[in-house]
């Protein structure tokens, strides 16, 4: 019986502000409470790309070693973004699809509103959160910050929750053409 029955959480804070165009661009998973698609990935990037003259409001390129960083093989999941609100220029509320008919929420409930440096998106149930960065790399401190405020301010239970490895190689860089991405110290070579 109590399969039946999902746990209710209060609507999400989102945001106050979100830029549209300072959103887009390279963001690296540096934590996730996995979907099945990231549940053993690594060197995980999704990339924005704002569309015109589409039946959606952005691209999202979301790229990803199945497993090990750079010896398991590349993935690629392409999905669609929407806007959601009045203003499409300034919203934390879009709805995502990673393929066909599915539109998932994707609200922005965590953002680095100065620099654009951080990011958070939730899931309305609580089962899934994106923790990323505009580089591979995240201070502990924030990150911790950021894994404080999921459970307060949120409603989050971070078990599942998981860092993703972020090791990136001259070669990687370029097979992914990152190159003016990630700066030279934070490879591993």
């Amino acid at each position: 019986m109590g399969g039946l029955y999902s746990k209710s959480y209060p609507p999400f804070e989102t945001a106050p502000k979100c830029v549209t165009e300072r959103f887009m661009g390279h963001w690296f998973v540096i934590g996730v409470k996995p979907t099945p698609f990231e549940t053993t990935c690594s060197n995980a990037v999704e990339i924005y790309t704002r569309v015109e003259n589409k039946n959606h409001d952005i691209d999202i390129d979301f790229q990803y070693n199945k497993k090990n960083p750079i010896t398991s093989p590349l993935k690629h999941l392409n999905q669609k973004g929407w806007i959601r609100g009045e203003d499409k220029n300034d919203s934390s509320n879009w709805t995502i699809s990673p393929f066909g008919p599915i539109k998932l929420p994707y609200p922005i409930i965590e953002l680095d509103d100065e620099n654009y440096q951080y990011t958070v998106i939730g899931n309305p149930q609580r089962s899934y959160v994106w923790i990323m960065a505009r580089t591979p790399v995240m201070d502990d401190t924030l990150y911790n910050t950021l894994k404080e405020r999921l459970v307060e301010k949120h409603s989050y239970d971070l078990q599942g929750l998981r860092k993703v490895p972020q090791k990136w190689t001259r070669e990687e860089r370029a097979k992914r053409n990152l190159e003016n991405v990630i700066p030279d110290d934070l490879l591993v070579d």
